[in-house]
Order: structure tokens, then C-alpha cells, then sequence
């Protein structure tokens, strides 16, 4: 079929108005209109023969309008290319598996610890806390495996990950997702006789084995953070608390393991000790990170939609503290030595510590609550469709409100109160349906290409941050390779969904479509592609904030 040169048309004008004149250009050939009915720059290619150029009585296309009530998240979101449709095979889209999804193995676990404490048990409770366990283990593994074939095809994103002023807040991720499984061994392992004294032992080795790395882990980031960033109050999030989050499961993690530890009172009381100070620092520093979120949130009002689950980050330092503090608090007396802290009352100096612990839970129980209460009603304008698109940061709907209700239930366990334990299997069950909610939108992210995909998650270019990496040319090997882009050459239709692409984008070498059995309307691009709405765009909404 021969391309279609030119296109003549009278110039009478029409009186009846736009409408009459939309219909008259539907019955045009096909590939002069698109689906709105505006008119082409130039008809489609055919087998490789190049369209109309630009010359006098050439139809230009109408200038696309834009709605003046565009946010501009939605102008980053939506401007797109739109007869450009990206295809990335799975080595290209690994490239994009961020630190992010450890919050997926923090989640599952977290679900598996909540489901060991509720206080009323039914048959089979325990085997759907063992199932969200092991399922946990096996997420871990796929996003260990994921991680490291991203670092093997991609080496220089490993170094990119720990100076991105975003996803490096979440490398403390996998340290987490490993505290977690270390719990949830705790509670469905070590509490099985078949198990033996071996798996006690071990356990207690590992605790002190995590306790190191979590103190390296949140100095370590935080100091690559002040080193290499500079942030504003205005770019605050609660997700700056992250790297302390490593801290704060050490104390709900030794309360769990010191129950068994009880005929060998000395570990338990090293242990309860230990946790105490670990869980102070995690505590404190998420404390001193509070004041900046409220300062924040005074100066420069809520985050943006897509940035508010992570203010449901707050709930978790409190909620871990209550849990870990209360759950030592009660096991002390039973523990303590006869001059503990004070010489001949080592038992009434533990029941004062116990006394001061539920206290205290108490106080940072309402501190968590009223966290969650904010929370919750800052998503009161995101509930509209289109708000908001996925990202891994949705996985904090979960994790930090499985801290709440295990201080829910720490709480009920210490003040024997029922309506609070109550109210903790009410959340329980809340927590799990969000799980669930949760897992099935990641599935279809990966399907809708929201996630996995270049400039859509935390390895995005933000702010002042921009990927440099030497790319090699067409066919050199596998470091740094660039994605690859198939263009359409027929015209969209309106279902068509346009896809974002990165702002330079070059195509490594591919067989010739005709070769290797492709479509024929399908063109192997091997040169770079810019976006030519990149710089528009930045004038209408400036760089994009920083998480």
C-alpha cells in the first residue's frame, strides 16, 4: 500500500459547527486521524517509506490542550509519548527492583508475628500463622535473588542504590524483612519440643548477631545520607525514620525470645537488658525525626498523595517500643537476680521496672494511636480514582500497623483487659485484608507496568539526582545495558495506553524484524530517543520533589 503524500481539502467553513466537522474527518483514511479526531502531522510509514515532509498545504496537527485543572503529579504521570510503545524484556526490567520490595517480606512477616499473639486462639490459627511464615521465607529469597541479578547485569546500580537520596532510605529494608524471620523463627520454631536445645542456642547467637548489624546498618545510612545529601524540611517524610527501624525490633524480638529462655535466667536478663538499649536508640532518634515531621506538616502541609503511606511509617516506632518494652517489662521478675539494682531487692526492683513498663507502653500506646488517627484522614482527598498509583511504599499500610496491634495485644496481656484485646483482633483482622488488598495491586503493577519500569520507582531521577552510567555501545556486553523500544507506526486508537519512558533512551542491537518473524509494522529504533516533552514539562512543574 502506497503512503499517502499530501492531503487537500476545501477551505469552506462549515455553520454547523465542530461537531460537523469532527464527523467529516472521520471518513478520512485510515491514519490520518486519531481517535479524538485531530489530524496527523503526516500518515503512517509503510514498509519503511517515510511520510509527507513539511511543505505548504501539508495539514498540521492541532496543539494538544490541556486541562487547566492538571495537578502537576498528573502532568508527570500522564505526559507521555503517545505513538511510542516500550517493550523491556526481564533482564531490563530487574534493572528497576529496588530495596523497596524487602517491605513486602516486612509485611508478610509482620503478619505471621501478629497472628502468634492473638490471645484467642481457634484450631487452625496456628497453621495460618506457619503459612504466612513460610510463604515470608520464600518472598525473601525471591527478592534476594531479584536484587542480586540486578547488581550482577547492572553493577554500577549497586553503588547508585546507596547514594540515592531515596531508595538508599530503604536498604535497612532487608536487615528488617531478616528481623522478622528471626521473630517468627522465635515464635514457631523455638516453641516446638521437637526442635531442641540446638535452635535456642542458635537463636540467641543470631540475636546478638542482628543487634551488631542494626546498629551498622542505621549509622551507616545515616551517615552516607549527611554526607552525600542535602535535604529541606520541605522534602521531610516519615520515611526518614527507615534506617532507624532495624533498632526497633530488637526489643520486641528479645521480649519473644527471652520466654524461652526463662530456665536460664542469666541469657534472659542479658537479653532483656540488651533490648532495652537498643530499642532506647531506635526510639529516641525516631523521636527527634517526629519533630521534624511536625514541622514539617506545620510549614508545608501534607505530602504529597502519592507520598502519604508513608506517613503511616510514623505508627511503627511506637508501636514496636510499646510491644517490645511491655513484653520485657513482664518477664523481669521472673528473671532478675537477687541484687538487681538494688542490693537484697533484686525482685522489687524488677517489679517497679515492670510497673514503669506498662506506664510507659501506655503513654507511647496513645502516641501510636493518635499517629494513626493523623494518618488515616490525610487520605481523605486521595480516595478519588487516579489519585494515587501504586508503588512498594504501599506495603506501609501493613508493616507498621502490625506494630500497633501487637502493642494492642502487649497492652491487653499487661492490664488483663479484654475490650483492648478485643479491639486487637478487630485490627488483625483489618491488618490481613490490607495484606491481601495490597499483594493483588503489586501483581497487577508488575502487570500494568507501574512498577518495574524505568523512572516509576525509588531508582527514579529526582531533584538534583541523575543516573550517569557509561553505557556501552550496541551489543558490548551486559554492563549498563540499554532497554530496548519497538515504535508503532499505525496510528493509536483510544485504548491504546501510553507508557512513560526514560528522558534518554538508546536500543542495542536486535534482529531485523522481517528476519526473526516480527510484525512488519513493528521498527527497530538503534538510535537515542529523547522526550520532546521533557522540557515542557519542566516548566510547568519544575524537578520532581525528593521522597
Amino acid at each position: 500500500m502506497a503512503a499517502v503524500d499530501r492531503l487537500h481539502l476545501p477551505a469552506e467553513r462549515s455553520d454547523r459547527g465542530k461537531h460537523d466537522r469532527h464527523a467529516s474527518l472521520r471518513h478520512l483514511p485510515n491514519g490520518l486521524t486519531s481517535s479524538n479526531g485531530n489530524l496527523t502531522s503526516r500518515p503512517p510509514s509503510v514498509n519503511g517509506e517515510k511520510g509527507s515532509s513539511d511543505v505548504p498545504g501539508t495539514l498540521r496537527p492541532t496543539r494538544p490542550s490541556m486541562h487547566r485543572n492538571w495537578s502537576a503529579q498528573n502532568m508527570r504521570h500522564n505526559i507521555s509519548l503517545e505513538h511510542l510503545h516500550v517493550d523491556l524484556h526481564f533482564k531490563e526490567r530487574i534493572k528497576h527492583f529496588t530495596w523497596t520490595w524487602f517491605t513486602m517480606t516486612m509485611a508478610t512477616g509482620g503478619v505471621a508475628n501478629v497472628l502468634y499473639q492473638v490471645p484467642y486462639r481457634f484450631h487452625g490459627l496456628y497453621a495460618i500463622g506457619c503459612i504466612f511464615f513460610i510463604f515470608n521465607m520464600v518472598l525473601f529469597l525471591f527478592n534476594v535473588t531479584m536484587i542480586s541479578l540486578r547488581f550482577y547485569h547492572y553493577p554500577h546500580t549497586f553503588m547508585h542504590s546507596i547514594l540515592h537520596p531515596t531508595e538508599s532510605l530503604f536498604i535497612p529494608a532487608s536487615l528488617i524483612s531478616i528481623g522478622t524471620i528471626l521473630i517468627n523463627v522465635s515464635q514457631y520454631g523455638v516453641s516446638q519440643p521437637s526442635t531442641g536445645e540446638w535452635l535456642l542456642s542458635t537463636m540467641v547467637v543470631l540475636f546478638w548477631v542482628f543487634c551488631g548489624l542494626a546498629v551498622c546498618f542505621s549509622a551507616g545510612i545515616y551517615l552516607v545520607m549527611w554526607s552525600t545529601q542535602t535535604f529541606t524540611v520541605a522534602q521531610m517524610t516519615p520515611i526518614w525514620i527507615f534506617p532507624c527501624y532495624p533498632l526497633l525490633v530488637i526489643g520486641p524480638h528479645a521480649g519473644t525470645l527471652a520466654k524461652h529462655l526463662v530456665n536460664r535466667p542469666t541469657d534472659a536478663l542479658t537479653m532483656i537488658l540488651g533490648g532495652f538499649v537498643f530499642q532506647g536508640i531506635g526510639f529516641l532518634l525516631s523521636l527527634m525525626i517526629y519533630a521534624a515531621f511536625i514541622y514539617r506538616l506545620m510549614t508545608e502541609k501534607l505530602p504529597q498523595e502519592n507520598l502519604r503511606p508513608g506517613m503511616f511509617v510514623s505508627v511503627g516506632p511506637s508501636g514496636f517500643t510499646i510491644s517490645g518494652v511491655v513484653s520485657m517489662g513482664l518477664l523481669l521478675p521472673s528473671v532478675v537476680t537477687k541484687d538487681f539494682l538494688l542490693k537484697g531487692n533484686g525482685e522489687l526492683a524488677a517489679q517497679v521496672s515492670q510497673i514503669a513498663s506498662i506506664w510507659f507502653g501506655l503513654w507511647l500506646w496513645g502516641l501510636a494511636l493518635w499517629f494513626f488517627i493523623i494518618s488515616v484522614g490525610a487520605h481523605y482527598s486521595c480516595v478519588r480514582k487516579g489519585r494515587m498509583t501504586f508503588a512498594m511504599t504501599f506495603y506501609s499500610y501493613v508493616f507498621p500497623q502490625t506494630a500497633l496491634t501487637t502493642a494492642t495485644f502487649a497492652i491487653a496481656e499487661a492490664l488483663d483487659n479484654k475490650p483492648i484485646a478485643i479491639l486487637g483482633c478487630v485490627m488483625t483482622c483489618l491488618v490481613i485484608v490490607v495484606w491481601f488488598a495490597v499483594f493483588i495491586l503489586m501483581v497487577r503493577a508488575v502487570i500494568e507496568k507501574d512498577i518495574l519500569w524505568p523512572q516509576r520507582q525509588e531508582d527514579r531521577a529526582e531533584g538534583g539526582w541523575q543516573t550517569h552510567s557509561a553505557r556501552p555501545s550496541a551489543c558490548n556486553g551486559r554492563t549498563g545495558s540499554p532497554i530496548s523500544i519497538r515504535l508503532r507506526s499505525a496510528t493509536l486508537t483510544g485504548a491504546d495506553q501510553a507508557q512513560p519512558i526514560d528522558n534518554n533512551i538508546e536500543e542495542p542491537c536486535r534482529p531485523n524484524a522481517k528476519a526473526s518473524g516480527q510484525d512488519n509494522t513493528l521498527m527497530n529504533m538503534t538510535v537515542p530517543v529523547e522526550n520532546p516533552f521533557e522540557a515542557e514539562r519542566n516548566k510547568i512543574t519544575g524537578p520532581d520533589e525528593m521522597v
